[in-house]
């Protein structure tokens, strides 16, 4: 153990908006906190956010900068970077191990680690992620409203997106990737709303700089494009929660209860790492939900 540092009142594992919202309120509540992040966010190639009010279209980037700044300005709280590689109970606390063999203790944990974008394998899909490749039409639809939009998917889950985003752009391409699993009724329902319907594989993404400009097809064609919705397969950042025994549900989010408490006494959840709602707004709330919930722990373990 890294017996220099004595042990904090709560370590945040992860700084990006769900752990820096939960640090303001701590740090605010002269809590001692520890915030550990690696800087390898799941927006880092997104150009905008949006939907935040009074921040909208600043960078992901701006964000995180103005909010570790904030947060940072109260004296208890301080910032690593570092990754976490191990964590585990000690007495009613808990110890974090780092990437680089350091330990750090703490009354109380609190993940806010995200959830990692399990990205196809199809060359120029992952330069284009979050730029010209996007996975919600409310964060990113206005951009590209009534451009030559596709998406990505099959069977049920592409026909629930194509319901959402054609509302931003009539017209658009159902690319399957392959033979259609949709449903006679499903398929009808899209040709009525005039939505094409396109089986050829899709064998790579022609871009500039992550800029879509045409998917490459199987067939030797290439079909120009703005812009692609997707939702690649997710999975946990970390497997903190696992170590722990944190149960998670069937889509291997952290389970929490409405204050941010995961099923093991102690260590709460914040972010993505519980809820499919990817947002900035949604997780600097989560973050300050788990603080506050912390806080009233605290005070009836301490009085």
């Amino acid at each position: 153990m890294n017996s220099s540092t004595p042990p904090f009142d709560v370590i945040i594992v992860g700084g990006s908006y769900a752990g820096l919202s939960a640090a303001l309120l701590l740090g605010r509540s002269l809590r001692t906190v520890l915030v550990l992040d690696n800087g390898q966010p799941a927006n880092r190639q997104t150009p905008h956010s949006h939907s935040f009010l009074t921040r909208d279209g600043e960078t992901p980037a701006q964000l995180s900068a103005i909010a570790r700044q904030q947060a940072l300005a109260y004296p208890t709280v301080q910032f690593r970077d570092a990754t976490v590689t191990k964590a585990t109970r000690s007495g009613d606390g808990f110890i974090v191990t780092t990437h680089t063999g350091e330990t750090f203790t703490a009354q109380r944990l609190l993940l806010a680690t995200g959830l990692k974008d399990v990205l196809p394998d199809l060359p120029g899909f992952a330069e284009c992620w979050g730029i010209s490749v996007l996975h919600c039409p409310f964060c990113h639809g206005y951009e590209v409203k009534d451009k030559a939009v596709g998406v990505l998917g099959n069977g049920d889950a592409g026909f629930e997106m194509v319901k959402k985003i054609q509302h931003w752009n009539p017209g658009l391409t159902l690319f399957t990737n392959g033979p259609s699993t949709l449903t006679l009724d499903q398929t009808a329902k899209l040709r009525q709303h005039g939505i094409r319907i396109l089986e050829t594989p899709i064998v790579a993404l022609q871009h500039q700089n992550g800029q879509l400009q045409a998917l490459e097809l199987a067939d030797q064609t290439a079909l120009p494009l703005d812009a692609l919705y997707a939702h690649p397969t997710l999975r946990q950042t970390s497997d903190l929660a696992g170590q722990l025994g944190c149960a998670l549900d069937e889509k291997g989010l952290v389970i929490i209860d409405g204050a941010g408490k995961t099923t093991v006494k102690g260590v709460f959840a914040a972010g993505d790492t519980h809820t499919m709602m990817r947002q900035v707004l949604v997780a600097a709330h989560s973050g300050l939900q788990a603080a506050f919930a912390i806080n009233m722990e605290l005070f009836e373990e301490n009085f």
